[in-house]
């Protein structure tokens, strides 16, 4: 049996763990032990995605495309948050050293931090970093002095917005701290090119006003996107007249500045930032001055301003460098065949890309070459197409922005009302480019157009749009003509042939197609088009993806099955469920809803363990952007008293509480408040937790009632809070949010919580249950009409029961209602149609009994991390 060879991959980005993909794909586990590393302490993720989690449309660990697990599966060493310094070319071996960053596996380090690691094929994925403009005190250390070759002097071609750096030993800006030299960003200024980055812009963006984003390329545009979520004001700086004018032309640059700016962002083209302006003690950011001499004021700048590649180490092992690490057809250093180079660090041809289809492109290349499953394979050079979202608007860009020769056709179509642009640059009969704005359902024909330089019809029109015909023909005919190697998912580089290939090997839903290839997990822009393959390929007859009924997705099974194992096998804990149900593979993302569970479940019996809640739970309090911590004090029925309020001031004065706030739920919220002080607090306030951090009961919102509403018809105050001490800390699948109202005037809005009761008058309450009035609006549905208190409580109870033992996690009531239908809700909780109201009664009285509140019943934390701040690590 032949020995495997070593290969070493440095750096665990987009394009260096692609590659390794696509190794594995073509046998390379047979062929090579596989040792990574990557600066920062997690797998791999998608860059791409950054600005969702900015913007909060998706969490860090949404984003992640190798997971930790991955890499062990695989048998490839990962040293996460180590970095390689130094290619011994002679020796065969690279140098590293743990990153400051380091929190994972890593070599064993000498006692000068170093380690040597050899091989026989190396990988050089080292990516790029953001380029930082010179501008006058954005470091907190003076700049060092530039090279002609940094200043630009003896630059050609490459990446749009890129500038050069030929600084060796150049620390990377991986979270906004390093710059030229060991240079220190000021605070209130960061860069925007990591998970890291996002938590930091986002901290911050919690305590100012306004922000600068210097860059009006793609990555400033979503930076913008994400900051406007924090109620600032927001504001772009690009040097161009026109926004993103590598892929845009000035009249579609001017409408999606127009959508930017209805949508808040203010924009400031052909401007120039000489100076970053300081308060008078020369610390915080106050402002920008530009070098026509006016100013912006502000109070945080996100740098945007494009890339550079991080090819040093490779210019320090003698590596051919220009404006990347020069490669061959082949991937390969034109100096070294035993390294091989991909992604925005190699120069081919004379470019280097900062797309990610390309990316893909070189990775093929290079595994095709690397195992010798294809040792003819060569890059040619990619045509650079790509689709996307701006600020949420569909964008689909190709070749270049306008005619060049005076024979070159324009086609355009402009729609400014409705931010629709289209346009076609057409030579010889063959598209050289092409831009879409606003509608891009003709991208992947124009694409293939493009890709392949097809001749393209007389009719152009017919280009844009599909004038007449059948619509469902028209896609089928699409599908069937075009070619298996059209990309469908630019984002992931996922092909029609691989589509094809996934559902043939039994996968025939679009979500296991989109799980299995990633395809339309990407920017989302071709989520559309990848499920018209995915019917096309099943012949329109795809099957329904039996995980969509589990409770968790690591246990397959659904909840009644899962209740009754649970129950049958007295698993009280979450890993012995996971023992028992899933042959002991943990699953991070379930054991949230199964802590859930479990806790309805068993009550006082429940076995808690600390790493299957969310930081939420663990701590009693609601976590914020900035690491710090919201808390809630129980206020029952929003009814208070001036001690209470004196205490809750004293404390908000004492632990210099930066916002105290009144919730929609009448309730006070003390926001800022940082973990270490969180025990200190709920001492000082000596009252019961809101828990309005939890996945359960929250709050009871109630009206005046008849103590003092001239209209009041039934105390809607003592039923709320009665309803708020009985249901207190009652987990459940989702939250839970009621109302009380006195009369049918509804002051307190009870027609949309979760669960309410309206006084009607002659003592009778009408119950609603599956009302909401969040980012979905419901009116709840009427379960029936009682006459006491006492029966509002036991119908509370027992519809909260029902709910809990069979609503799908995170799944709340108007879900939950229109899933069960309210007739057989009406039939088992007011009528007992099916005999359980007495076990549901059974069962909510025993998890009320089991209730204890967290902030009163513990002086000790329960371990000794509890309210220690850390290092947040993420792991896919």
């Amino acid at each position: 049996m032949n020995q495997k060879q070593k290969l070493v991959v440095i750096g665990n980005g987009m394009a260096g763990a692609r590659a390794v993909e696509e190794i594995l794909l073509r046998g390379g586990a047979d062929q090579f032990e596989i040792t990574m590393f990557g600066d920062e302490p997690y797998g791999n993720y998608n860059r791409i995605l950054l600005s969702n989690v900015l913007n909060g449309s998706q969490g860090a660990h949404d984003i992640f495309l190798n997971p930790l697990a991955w890499y062990r599966d695989n048998d490839i060493s990962l040293h996460a948050g180590v970095r390689v310094t130094e290619i011994d070319r002679v020796n065969k071996r690279v140098i590293a050293t743990r990153a400051e960053n380091h929190n994972g596996p890593a070599p064993k380090f000498g006692r000068d931090g170093d380690e040597s690691v050899p091989y026989d094929k190396l990988i050089i994925a080292t990516g790029s970093r953001p380029f930082v403009p010179r501008i006058e005190n954005l470091y907190l250390t003076p700049p060092a002095p530039r090279s002609s070759e940094e200043r630009g002097e003896s630059r050609s071609g490459g990446l749009p917005g890129e500038r050069s750096n030929a600084i060796s030993d150049l620390p990377p800006l991986l979270r906004g701290e390093g710059g030229r030299g060991g240079e220190v960003l000021r605070p209130g200024v960061f860069v925007f090119r990591t998970v890291d980055d996002c938590t930091k812009i986002a901290g911050y963006a919690t305590k100012v006003r306004s922000a600068a984003v210097i860059g009006g390329g793609l990555l400033g545009l979503e930076a913008a996107r994400g900051l406007i979520r924090f109620g600032i004001e927001v504001h772009v700086i690009h040097l161009s007249p026109t926004l993103m004018e590598n892929q845009l032309d000035a009249t579609a640059g001017r409408m999606l500045r127009l959508t930017m700016e209805k949508m808040g962002v203010k924009v400031h083209t052909e401007k120039s930032t000489s100076e970053l302006l300081l308060d008078d003690d020369g610390e915080n950011v106050v402002g920008l001055r530009f070098k026509d001499g006016s100013e912006l004021r502000c109070d945080m700048v996100v740098v945007s301003c494009g890339i550079t590649p991080n090819a040093e180490i490779g210019k320090a092992a003698g590596l051919t460098v220009n404006r990347a690490i020069v490669v061959d057809d082949h991937m390969r250093s034109v100096d070294d065949e035993n390294i091989y180079v991909v992604g925005e660090c190699a120069e081919h041809g004379g470019r280097v890309y900062g797309l990610v289809a390309p990316l893909w492109e070189q990775g093929e290349v290079l595994a095709n070459q690397i195992t010798g499953h294809n040792p003819t394979a060569k890059y040619p050079g990619s045509k650079l197409a790509t689709k996307l979202k701006v600020m949420g608007v569909e964008l689909a860009s190709m070749g270049v922005t306008g005619a060049k020769e005076d024979s070159d056709e324009e086609i355009i179509f402009s729609e400014p009302k409705r931010g629709v642009y289209k346009k076609l640059i057409i030579r010889n009969d063959q598209l050289i480019g092409a831009m879409l704005l606003g509608d891009t359902n003709k991208a992947s024909q124009l694409m293939q157009a493009f890709d392949r330089g097809t001749p393209l019809p007389e009719d152009r029109a017919s280009i844009l749009f599909d004038i007449g015909g059948d619509e469902t023909k028209s896609v089928a005919q699409t599908m069937l003509e075009m070619p298996d190697e059209t990309r469908i998912c630019n984002c992931n580089g996922v092909s029609k042939g691989a589509i094809k290939k996934c559902v043939a090997s039994g996968k025939r839903s679009l979500k296991m197609v989109m799980e299995s290839t990633r395809a339309g997990m990407g920017c989302g822009s071709c989520k559309k088009l990848v499920g018209e393959v995915v019917e096309w390929a099943c012949d329109r007859k795809t099957e329904e993806d039996p995980s969509v009924h589990f409770y968790v997705p690591g246990i397959p099974m659904t909840k009644n099955d899962l209740v009754s194992a649970i129950i049958g096998k007295k698993l009280k804990s979450v890993s012995t469920v996971f023992d028992e149900l899933a042959g002991g593979v943990e699953d991070a993302a379930s054991k949230m809803g199964l802590s859930s569970l479990l806790k309805s479940l068993w009550g006082a019996e429940y076995e808690q363990e600390n790493d299957a809640r969310f930081i939420n739970d663990r701590v009693h309090a609601n976590i914020q952007k900035d690491k710090t911590f919201s808390v809630i004090p129980r206020i029952y029925g929003g009814i208070t008293t001036a001690d209470d309020l004196i205490r809750i001031g004293e404390v908000a004065k004492k632990y210099d509480v930066p916002m105290v706030k009144f919730t929609g739920g009448q309730r006070i919220d003390l926001l800022g408040i940082t973990k270490e002080n969180l025990p200190k607090v709920w001492a000082d306030l000596g009252m019961p937790s809101g828990h309005a951090y939890a996945k359960a009961f929250r709050t009871c919102k109630t009206c005046v009632g008849t103590d003092f509403c001239r209209y009041g018809l039934g105390d809607s105050t003592a039923l709320g809070i009665a309803i708020e001490k009985r249901f207190q800390g009652l987990e459940s699948p989702g939250k839970l949010k009621l109302a009380t109202s006195g009369c049918p005037r509804s002051c307190s809005e009870p027609y949309v919580k979760d669960f309410a009761a309206v006084a009607v008058g002659d003592g009778k309450w009408e119950l609603y249950i599956g009302g909401a009035a969040g980012s979905h609006i419901r009116k709840g549905d009427l379960l029936t009409v009682v006459d006491s208190h006492e029966a509002v409580l036991l119908l509370a109870g027992r519809f909260f029961q029902y709910y809990i033992e069979n609503a799908k996690y995170l799944e709340r009531t108007y879900g939950f209602v229109e899933r069960i239908g309210i007739e057989k809700i009406k039939a088992i909780v007011v009528d007992d149609a099916e005999g359980m109201a007495a076990r549901l009664d059974a069962a909510m009285e025993a998890q009320v009994q089991a209730y204890r509140d967290p902030w009163l019943d513990r002086d000790e934390p329960a371990t000794a991390n509890q309210f220690r701040t850390q290092l947040p690590v993420l792991e896919g």
